[in-house]
């Protein structure tokens, strides 16, 4: 399924987004300040910095934050939930590539918190999991949990349709200047045993209330599950679905702002 938007902005010099990387899309310029809003271990606040931008990372794991900080000594990073951070100067963008989905508390307080920290007129661009984002992974899952006699498994993602993203950010005071979902069948490098892996790495927490003797028996099943669809002969691909978007907070739009510890 391909579902894409492009509207031409004088913000946003490059709007072919399908393909490229993020900081292309997002085109820091030198002396700019950006915010990389859960930011993991730096790999991407790296990528802008490299462009000239002042980058701040922000991400809730205090690990991810200490691990950031021993790989990119030169460059600025902070904890924080982005729920509820605030920011006590204005930045010229938030970009955030691959974890908004991470961020299911509120994602309306996300996009207002991002809104708050930025200029009017300052860029709000990311990529996550959009609807239908690995649903053989999930589908699996699913079947597998039931086969053994347990309940839903409890999923820690939020993979929007573009329609409901498009609208969270309209309300919250952008304007979308590109949206973009489409599949992105990517090859599992987080193991060698396939979905099974996959979960251990991204689902860990569907786990947790399993019994330890019946982890390995569970995950063999979702891999007996998923392989008809996502087992090649190079080896396992994982379905992903990708929203992208480019947004522009608008000079006179307002969101109500929840209090927050500032970084």
């Amino acid at each position: 399924m391909n579902w894409a938007v492009t509207t031409y902005d004088t913000a946003f010099g490059y709007v072919s987004a399908h393909g490229a990387p993020l900081v292309d899309l997002l085109d820091p310029q030198p002396g700019e300040k950006v915010i990389d809003l859960g930011c993991g271990a730096g790999a991407f606040t790296a990528e802008i910095a490299e462009r000239g931008a002042e980058v701040l990372g922000i991400d809730g794991s205090p690990e991810m934050i200490a691990q950031a900080t021993a790989l990119h000594p030169g460059l600025s990073f902070a904890i924080g939930d982005a729920h509820c951070f605030t920011t006590s100067e204005s930045f010229d963008a938030v970009a955030s590539n691959a974890a908004l989905h991470w961020m299911t508390r509120d994602p309306d307080a996300v996009i207002a918190r991002v809104h708050e920290a930025l200029r009017p007129g300052g860029r709000f661009v990311g990529e996550l999991g959009g609807a239908g984002n690995c649903a053989e992974l999930i589908a699996a899952m699913q079947t597998a949990w039931r086969v053994f006699g347990l309940g839903e498994p409890e999923l820690p993602w939020y993979f929007p349709s573009p329609a409901e993203y498009a609208t969270r950010l309209e309300d919250g005071g952008f304007t979308v200047r590109l949206l973009e979902h489409a599949e992105r069948p990517t090859r599992m490098v987080e193991g060698p045993d396939g979905a099974a892996d996959w979960v251990r790495v991204y689902a860990r927490s569907a786990l947790a209330d399993v019994p330890p003797e019946m982890v390995g028996p569970l995950l063999a099943r979702v891999n007996e599950l998923a392989a008809p669809a996502l087992r090649r002969e190079s080896g396992w691909v994982a379905d992903y679905v990708r929203l992208r978007f480019a947004a522009v907070r608008k000079p006179d739009g307002s969101a109500p702002m929840p209090e927050g510890p500032q970084l």
